[in-house]
C-alpha cells in the first residue's frame, strides 16, 4: 500500500518550469554541440604553444642496393649493400619575431569569445525552453477554455431548440446558435492543432515530451529596477557584448602575428645519426655522426604576401571594432525593447483580467434577461463570444508576462543556472581549458565536464 500510494504521488506531481529548464540545460542538442565546439577552440592553445617546445624527429631505414663502379684502371667493383641509417634531430626556435608568443594570446582570446559565445547560446536555450513551457501551457489552458464554450454553446443551442418548438423563438435563432456551435468547434480544433505543435516544440527543446505542467511565474525578483539599470547591465554584461570585445582583441593581435613574417627567425638544430653501408662508393663502411647548427632566416622579398597579410589583418580589426560597436547598439536596443515589453505585459494582464471579469458578469445577465424575454439568442451568443475572446487574450497576455521577464533578464545577459537558482551543476568550460593547455602529448579526449 506504502508503494502504491508513494507511486500516485508521483504520477500526480506536476513538472515545474525549473525542471524543464534543467532537463533542457543537460539534454539540449544545440547547447551540448556549442560546448564540444567550445573544447575544440581549446585546443587552438595548446596547439600555438607548441612553438615554444622542440620539435623531435626519428628516422630510421633499410633497404638493399647493388652497386657497381667502374673504376680508373677499367676495372669493375661490384657489391650487393644492405644500407641502413638510424637518425634523430631535435629543433628549437630561439626566435621568430614573437610570432609564438602572439599566437598563444590570439589563442587565449579565441577562447574567452568563445565562452561568451557558448554562454549566449545557453541563454537562448534557456528562453527556448521558458516560451516552449509556458506555449504548451497556454494551449492546454486556451484548449480547456474552448471545451468549455462549445459545452456552453451547446446548451444554448438546446434551449434554443426547445423554446423553438415552443414557439418563443424563429428558426433563425436556431440558426445562428449552429452557426456559433460549428464555429466554437473549429475553434478548439484550432486550439488542439496549435497544442500538439507546442508539445512537439516542448520535446525537441527540453528533451523529453510535456507531462502535467505547473503554473509559470514571472522572475521579477531577478530583474533590474530601472530602464537605465537595464541598460548599463546589458553593455556590461550580455555575452554577445562580451564576445565581440574579445573578437577585437583577437583581431588586433592578429595583426602582430602577420608582422613577424617580416622578422628574422632563429632556430637551433641538434643531430645524430648512424648508418652502415650507405656508401655507393665503397670507400666506408659505416659513418656516425652528431651536430649542433644554429641557423638564422631573414626574409628579403616574398613577393609581398607578408605585406598584404599584415594590410588584411588591420581590416579586419577595423571591421571587429565596428562589430563591437553594433553588437553595443543591438544589446542596448534589446534592453529597451525587453523592458517595455515587460512593462507592457503587466498592463495588459491586468486589463486582460479586468475584462474576463466584466465579459463573465455581463454573459450571466444577457442569459437572465433572455430567460425573461428582454435579450435575443444572438445577444446571448455574441456575449459568449465575447467572453471566450477574452478568456483567450488573458491567456496570452499570461503567457507573454512569463516570457518577457525571462527575455528581459536574458537581455541583460543573466539568464544562466546561477541566477535562475537551477537545481543543476553548471557546465563550466575552464575545467576542459585546464586539461589540455599544458597537454604535451595524449590523443584522449577529456570529457571537460
Amino acid at each position: 500500500m506504502a508503494i502504491i500510494s508513494c507511486a500516485a504521488v508521483a504520477e500526480a506531481r506536476a513538472e515545474t518550469v525549473s525542471e524543464a529548464l534543467v532537463r533542457a540545460y543537460q539534454s539540449n542538442p544545440a547547447l551540448n554541440s556549442e560546448r564540444a565546439r567550445q573544447r575544440a577552440t581549446d585546443e587552438n592553445v595548446p596547439q600555438a604553444m607548441a612553438g615554444y617546445r622542440p620539435q623531435i624527429n626519428a628516422t630510421l631505414g633499410y633497404g638493399l642496393q647493388a652497386v657497381r663502379n667502374l673504376m680508373v684502371d677499367n676495372t669493375i667493383q661490384g657489391a650487393t649493400l644492405k644500407p641502413w641509417t638510424i637518425g634523430l634531430t631535435v629543433t628549437q626556435t630561439l626566435y621568430n619575431g614573437n610570432r609564438t608568443a602572439n599566437s598563444v594570446r590570439v589563442a587565449e582570446f579565441q577562447v574567452k569569445s568563445g565562452r561568451e559565445a557558448l554562454r549566449n547560446v545557453g541563454q537562448g536555450v534557456l528562453l527556448d525552453a521558458v516560451i516552449a513551457y509556458t506555449n504548451v501551457l497556454a494551449n492546454q489552458s486556451l484548449v480547456e477554455a474552448q471545451r468549455a464554450n462549445v459545452a456552453s454553446l451547446k446548451e444554448t443551442l438546446d434551449v434554443a431548440q426547445k423554446r423553438l418548438n415552443a414557439g418563443d423563438v424563429t428558426p433563425t435563432d436556431t440558426s445562428q446558435a449552429q452557426a456559433r456551435l460549428a464555429r466554437g468547434q473549429a475553434d478548439l480544433n484550432a486550439a488542439e492543432v496549435a497544442l500538439a505543435v507546442s508539445q512537439a516544440t516542448y520535446t525537441q527543446v527540453v528533451g523529453n515530451p510535456p507531462s502535467r505542467l505547473s503554473p509559470a511565474q514571472p522572475i521579477d525578483r531577478l530583474l533590474p529596477r530601472r530602464q537605465e539599470e537595464a541598460v548599463t547591465m546589458a553593455y556590461s554584461q550580455h555575452p554577445a557584448v562580451l564576445a565581440a570585445g574579445f573578437d577585437v582583441d583577437v583581431a588586433s593581435t592578429s595583426i602582430k602575428v602577420a608582422e613577424s613574417s617580416l622578422l628574422p627567425t632563429i632556430t637551433l638544430q641538434g643531430s645524430a645519426s648512424k648508418s652502415s653501408q650507405n656508401d655507393p662508393t665503397l670507400g666506408t663502411y659505416g659513418t656516425d655522426q652528431a651536430s649542433i647548427v644554429g641557423q638564422l632566416n631573414a626574409p628579403i622579398y616574398d613577393g609581398g604576401l607578408a605585406a598584404s597579410q599584415t594590410r588584411q589583418a588591420k581590416q579586419l580589426s577595423t571591421q571587429s571594432r565596428m562589430v563591437f560597436e553594433l553588437a553595443r547598439n543591438q544589446a542596448r536596443t534589446a534592453a529597451v525593447g525587453a523592458w517595455v515589453s515587460n512593462e507592457g505585459a503587466k498592463t495588459a494582464v491586468r486589463a486582460s483580467e479586468t475584462e474576463v471579469e466584466a465579459a463573465a458578469v455581463a454573459l450571466r445577465g444577457i442569459q437572465r434577461e433572455n430567460a425573461g424575454g428582454q435579450r435575443t439568442i444572438v445577444e446571448v451568443l455574441n456575449a459568449q463570444q465575447d467572453l471566450i475572446n477574452a478568456k483567450a487574450r488573458l491567456i496570452g497576455a499570461q503567457r507573454d508576462r512569463v516570457i518577457a521577464s525571462y527575455s528581459l533578464l536574458s537581455t541583460v545577459g543573466r539568464l544562466d543556472v546561477q541566477t535562475l537558482g537551477l537545481k543543476t551543476p553548471d557546465y563550466l568550460p575552464e575545467v576542459h581549458y585546464q586539461q589540455v593547455r599544458d597537454a604535451w602529448h595524449g590523443l584522449r579526449t577529456p570529457s571537460g565536464q
